[in-house]
């Protein structure tokens, strides 16, 4: 991971955030419920939406991240538990979720495919998962562009692949997909399944 890039990761996306993130978080984030999972919680930049969670776990590997991510969990209604982990070798039992959220994390994460099997494996059957994630774009002019830039930028900017087919891995890990929604010409992927298992 790049420090620099995560110490002031909340800064460098605050325009993001602010502009077009901020509404889609709070869209997705607001339907979860029950005992909660939150997978690649970073700086905690989620955790304000939580309304109707019983409980939310939040996962994170890196110690910078997560350690900014604390400030805010004192100040919530809901109660939130971070715990340092990756998301390839969950610390939880399995069947123990009803929500997994995943927002812009897949990008960084080194082993996807093994994460959703992961997930797969501590949500309970019929539990729902939240997605959002920006992918590669189906057009081969840009997604190729992603392709040629993602060595470079997984450098500068903490790991994160430009050119992710998260759909394809949450499909290839057995989730019913049953809400696609493709914004910004379909660089970002907002998207709900079901663990049918």
């Amino acid at each position: 991971m790049n420090s620099l890039f995560n110490k002031y990761y909340d800064r460098l996306m605050r325009p993001l955030e602010s502009r077009a993130f901020h509404s889609i978080r709070k869209e997705l984030i607001e339907q979860v419920d029950g005992t909660v999972l939150e997978v690649g919680s970073g700086t905690g930049v989620n955790f304000k939406y939580y309304q109707h969670a019983d409980k939310v776990f939040a996962v994170e590997p890196d110690e910078m991240m997560l350690g900014q991510s604390l400030v805010h969990v004192d100040r919530l209604t809901v109660p939130i538990e971070v715990v340092r982990a990756g998301a390839e070798q969950l610390p939880f039992q399995d069947d123990s979720f009803d929500c997994v959220v995943c927002t812009l994390v897949f990008c960084t994460i080194p082993d996807p495919v093994t994460a959703w099997y992961e997930i797969k494996r501590v949500c309970k059957p019929g539990g729902r998962i939240f997605v959002f994630e920006h992918v590669r774009l189906n057009n081969p002019l840009w997604g190729t562009l992603q392709d040629w830039l993602t060595p470079w930028w997984k450098r500068c900017c903490g790991g994160c692949h430009l050119n992710r087919n998260t759909l394809d891995d949450i499909q290839r890990a057995g989730f019913n997909v049953t809400n696609i929604d493709r914004r910004y010409k379909g660089l970002i992927l907002v998207a709900k399944a079901v663990n049918n298992k």
